[in-house]
């Protein structure tokens, strides 16, 4: 049974998850050999601890237009709790909303993490900014911002053209997730009913922006959608006050974007990236790893974050 949870007055910041992790990480360009010729050496990048381990790995795809490298501060405030972020270029721009070619795509990079001669493990180790540094593949999230969102669920539900998933997710995270602008993209993610998708038992975290407007996150396609057609275990966390583009790092990105989405032009940008980033570490500790305590704080006291969570919502069976 989905569980609302009421919001105190004060705010925090304090717990860990929202603070720089214990490792130090740093990001850098990987050449993903499985993806069309044209596409292999497009920017693609890979941010991880620098000291050496095995850490589990989010595969992240980015939102409509945006550019990868418009996220490093918030993947490197993820990589440093410990997980390893591959964040591809599905695109440099485009005009399309059907999501079939970054569906395959996505499918394409997933099956190249486990490639022994060329994926992940290989990226890293030739790379002299991870010695040590190893890829956990049996914990394998897939996240998405905006338009990445719907591939992700769409990958997940297995929607697209029809390829083989040589690996398993263990959790999906949506942020701000996106299905379409007036209309839902192909393919189409969302059926209307309620615990629709049939994710075969995977965690799901879906992160909202409060003040995402119709132009960018349109009622009836937006994160509150995603959350209803998930099924337990489901959790459901609103930035209040920050949004669609406001987890971005400073820069051309974010100006162009800003431009098209309603943006906190008042509060410092840094306490949505830390506060997204925070949930996405305590979520995959507690699924990924078995460690509960930091997820279980927020959902206890919201106002642990940095930023304003309202609503906050879960379903953990």
């Amino acid at each position: 049974m989905a569980t609302a949870v009421g919001v105190a007055a004060t705010r925090g910041g304090t717990l860990p998850v929202f603070q720089p992790g214990k490792h130090q990480s740093a990001e850098a360009d990987i050449y993903i050999t499985y993806l069309p010729v044209t596409m292999r050496r497009g920017g693609h990048m890979v941010v991880a601890p620098t000291d050496a381990g095995k850490y589990p790995v989010i595969l992240f795809l980015h939102g409509f237009d945006i550019n990868n490298k418009g996220y490093t501060n918030l993947l490197k405030h993820v990589a440093s709790h410990g997980f390893i972020v591959v964040a591809p270029k599905l695109y440099a721009m485009t005009f399309t909303m059907d999501d079939c070619n970054d569906i395959v795509n996505t499918k394409k990079i997933t099956n190249w993490l486990a490639d022994p001669e060329s994926g992940l493990l290989h990226a890293l180790t030739k790379n002299p900014k991870f010695p040590g540094v190893e890829p956990d593949l049996t914990k394998l999230a897939l996240a998405g911002h905006s338009r990445g969102g719907h591939t992700t669920f769409a990958t997940a539900l297995g929607l697209g053209p029809s390829s083989e998933l040589k690996l398993n997710f263990s959790a999906l995270i949506g942020v701000d997730p996106v299905a379409g602008i007036s209309d839902q993209m192909p393919p189409e993610v969302l059926s209307k009913k309620p615990g629709s998708f049939n994710l075969n038992g995977v965690p799901v975290l879906i992160v909202g922006m409060g003040i995402s407007p119709q132009s960018c996150a349109p009622d009836g396609l937006n994160h509150r959608e995603f959350y209803v057609e998930c099924r337990p275990p489901r959790y459901h966390f609103v930035v209040t006050k920050y949004g669609h583009v406001d987890m971005l790092d400073d820069g051309i990105t974010y100006r162009i974007g800003k431009c098209i989405c309603e943006s906190n032009d008042k509060d410092p940008k840094e306490l949505a990236r830390t506060t997204i980033g925070g949930l996405v570490v305590a979520f995959l500790r507690a699924k990924l790893q078995g460690n509960h305590e930091d997820l279980k704080a927020i959902l206890h006291n919201p106002c642990l974050a940095p930023a304003e969570l309202d609503p906050v919502e879960c379903d953990p069976a």
